[in-house]
């Protein structure tokens, strides 16, 4: 599981410092794709597999083929450098918004990977005591 806040920056060949936190789970290769909330998420191999799954799950009306397509056509497997460097594909640097500054978040089974502005943007920690609240139903004790 994945769990905690980095921030780095991407060199001018779009190569970004992954975490050692994050390293050893991710392993050699692993995949990056499109997100939600405009981010992007990177898979270790066996979550990629589990995820892929799920995606199966999902029933071939309109809504759920657009969805399939938003993950896959922007999977691109990756793999980290000598230096613990990861290239992430132009195209997806430019759907999240990536130039700068670089921001890694833990979330369980991925890592989610914002461009500074968005994470701050998207920064909901002042609702964070409501939808605990509104959560709670769904078991899960804060």
């Amino acid at each position: 599981m994945f769990a905690g806040k980095f921030n780095h920056s991407i060199d001018n060949k779009g190569r970004i410092i992954v975490p050692s936190k994050f390293r050893e789970a991710l392993g050699d290769t692993f995949v990056v794709t499109r997100g939600v909330d405009d981010c992007l998420n990177m898979y270790s191999n066996e979550e990629w597999e589990k995820f892929l799954n799920s995606l199966t799950a999902l029933p071939s009306n309109k809504e759920g083929r657009q969805l399939i397509r938003h993950f896959m056509a922007g999977a691109a497997e990756c793999e980290i450098d000598k230096q613990g460097r990861v290239l992430i594909p132009a195209d997806l640097r430019a759907k999240a918004g990536l130039e700068k500054d670089v921001i890694f978040v833990g979330v369980l089974n991925k890592i989610e990977i914002w461009s500074k502005e968005h994470w701050e943007e998207n920064d909901n920690s002042d609702a964070v005591e409501d939808m605990a609240e509104h959560l709670a139903e769904y078991g899960v004790k804060f």
